[in-house]
């Protein structure tokens, strides 16, 4: 793609993601997350020239104005948005694929000094929660939805919902037929399981309670009578 048909993709996909977008004019001035990408497109490309410092005095510059840190070795796809954005983190080594959606606060981070691929790999069509971490040198397949607050450890198939700390599946959708089925939570399962052993054992003490109430009167009675 030339430089201008990117540059108009960019702005198109703030209006198709953001209902709040009004005018050209206003995405243009006061989009930070458009602003940061098109800071990072700059970046990128003097990064893979070898040009010394100055895509990461770029990425610094970027993250002054906008919140928003992009290493300049991070591989960015098409179409890529993020709302808000102030606190977004992208690490060197990560991948982000075509039509991605990120909220702010969100993190993709190493989780050592390793060298090398670091960082996550972002499949395409993937909606990343305010607040979430994706840490590692991991997978996040095509069409993943992670809520916001999770922390995702490990590789995730396509096409599931992950929440939680650590991240874990809770649905898997059905892209075709657009149909979502619930998994089983181990650990709601858990705390049903508790929740109804809590309440067995309430049932049981409110009935000793009252059997020991019931002796109590009468053994009283027996007392009143001699």
């Amino acid at each position: 793609m030339s430089l201008l048909s990117t540059l108009r993709e960019d702005v198109r996909t703030v209006f198709e993601r953001d209902p709040a977008a009004v005018s050209t004019l206003e995405v243009l001035l006061l989009y930070p997350g458009l602003h940061a990408l098109w800071f990072h497109r700059v970046a990128h490309w003097l990064w893979h020239k070898k040009v010394p410092f100055l895509p990461r005095f770029i990425s610094h510059v970027a993250r002054f104005l906008t919140g928003i840190e992009i290493h300049p070795g991070a591989e960015i796809g098409r179409r890529f948005f993020i709302d808000h954005g102030m606190g977004v983190v992208i690490g060197e080594t990560a991948e982000v694929g075509d039509d991605v959606t990120m909220y702010q606060g969100v993190t993709l981070g190493g989780t050592g000094k390793e060298r090398g691929k670091r960082h996550p790999t972002i499949g395409n069509g993937v909606v990343i929660g305010v607040g979430a971490k994706i840490l590692g040198a991991i997978t996040i397949g095509d069409n993943v939805r992670i809520g916001a607050g999770a922390v995702v450890l490990k590789d995730t198939p396509p096409n599931t919902t992950v929440v939680g700390v650590p991240g874990r599946v809770v649905a898997l959708r059905d892209p075709q037929l657009g149909r979502v089925e619930r998994l089983p939570d181990p650990e709601a399962q858990m705390l049903e399981c508790l929740n109804r052993r809590v309440a067995e054992l309430e049932r049981k003490v409110l009935s000793l309670e009252q059997e020991l109430a019931a002796r109590e009167s009468e053994e009283g009675a027996l007392s009143h009578s001699h």
